[in-house]
């Protein structure tokens, strides 16, 4: 049986971002997001809320950068 990829909860940022609830990287790495034409940055905190999917690490919001062009 495969394992699940691990997810987290995006709290803050931009509001447009539909999805709040996304897959992570094992080991609590920062996390990009790209929304209209550059990343939303994440990084994880020591918080966990539950959700439909069980228990999940938070992660923040922190910065935005642009794409060149």
């Amino acid at each position: 049986m495969a394992s699940k990829a691990p997810k987290a909860v995006l709290q803050g940022g931009p509001e447009g971002i539909s999805e709040r609830i996304v897959e992570v990287e094992p080991g609590g790495s920062d996390l990009k997001v790209p929304y209209r034409g550059g990343y939303e940055h994440f990084r994880p905190t020591a918080r966990e809320w539950d959700t439909a999917d069980g228990r999940l690490p938070v992660y923040e919001w922190w910065e935005r950068t642009e794409l060149p062009g």
